[in-house]
């Protein structure tokens, strides 16, 4: 199973000046990435956003950045918000990136979480749902073959052409994402492309049998049950003690949390509420390195997933405590994930 991080480069909103806001968040970003790699990680993703409290509205822009300053670790978007994107430059972008990184880019694909890139980019967002199957099957096409003939209806048709640079990797991975939707996830399955599902609320476990109706359609639609791929995104957070695990994260999540809740009619949230999602059954990962490493082997054995990417830059978590989570993520919890896992596929063959 791969091991990452994702983020959405939070900053502060009512920051008054939002220029140097920017640039102290994205010099911090970096170092980030480049510590991920160093430490082992197999994956950092980063989220494509158009609000006054994130800084990353141009993913690929900064995974080229992080691209020269590593080495291993695989750069991928989570997600580019196809729905209002011109499919033709997430290619070329990503293609790029793949080329500067040696052939570590990915594209994660979704129909994004807010809708203020609708508006932005001249979108009518009534058309969410015909704009994400059309842009994905262009996106599809751009992928499979240099030179491209294509039709829909809601962008010009391109007639016979080429479109580059090509990719190092052939072809360029694309997962899709998804929150929960099960057409979604029959989608992505149908069209043999790897899924992953964020969760952030409830109790995970309720969210595998969506896995199950994803390997069903692939089945279903004659797709290749080995190139299947699953991955699960959560919130957590790991710190030397699982009480300072909590107490660190807890503030920041919660004002994201409420911020959104805001927004979009809910609740606000509490110490109780988020204390519990932390515990065994919640979507919470928060903990010491034994206590994360425990919750992430336990999920596997519920999804058999291929991916776990954990967020635990949310918020205005300060930058030490990001660096500190980062390191224990990598030289702590991975190997204790690994060995488990390992141990448990050795039994599994030797009862086969």
């Amino acid at each position: 199973m791969e091991l990452g991080l994702y983020t959405f480069a939070d900053v502060d909103p009512a920051a008054a000046a939002k220029g140097p806001e920017g640039a102290r968040r994205l010099k911090n970003l970096l170092e980030e990435i480049e510590l991920a790699d160093q430490v082992g990680l197999d994956v950092f993703g980063l989220g494509e956003h158009h609000r006054p409290d994130y800084a990353a509205s141009a993913p690929a822009t900064i995974l080229a950045a992080a691209a020269v300053k590593t080495k291993n670790i695989r750069l991928t978007s989570a997600v580019t918000v196809l729905s209002s994107e011109d499919p033709v430059r997430v290619f070329q972008q990503f293609a790029t990136l793949d080329l500067l990184s040696n052939g570590r880019a990915e594209m994660m694909a979704g129909r994004g979480s807010f809708i203020e890139s609708f508006p932005l980019f001249g979108y009518n967002l009534e058309d969410y749902d015909q704009l994400f199957e059309e842009k994905l099957d262009l996106l599809l096409a751009l992928r499979d073959g240099e030179t491209v003939t294509w039709q829909g209806e809601m962008r010009a048709p391109i007639n016979g052409r080429g479109v580059y640079p090509r990719p190092l990797q052939d072809p360029l991975p694309l997962w899709i994402a998804v929150g929960g939707t099960p057409q979604s996830v029959a989608r992505a399955g149908a069209l043999g492309l790897p899924v992953a599902l964020a969760i952030i609320g409830g109790e995970p476990h309720r969210f595998a049998p969506l896995f199950d109706l994803y390997r069903e359609a692939a089945r279903r639609a004659g797709q290749d049950q080995a190139k299947l791929k699953t991955s699960i995104n959560v919130h957590g957070f790991i710190a030397d003690t699982t009480a300072a695990a909590a107490d660190q994260f807890y503030g920041p999540q919660a004002a994201v949390m409420n911020r959104i809740g805001r927004e979009r009619g809910w609740g606000p949230t509490s110490r109780a509420h988020f204390d519990q999602s932390r515990g065994p059954s919640g979507a919470l990962f928060v903990g010491d390195p034994e206590v994360v490493a425990e919750k992430i082997v336990a999920h596997h054995k519920i999804f058999n997933n291929d991916r776990f990417l954990l967020q635990m830059a949310i918020g205005l978590m300060p930058h030490d405590q990001i660096m500190r989570g980062i390191e224990l993520y990598g030289t702590k919890v991975a190997p204790l994930i690994r060995k488990a896992l390992t141990r448990e596929a050795e039994a599994a063959k030797a009862t086969a």
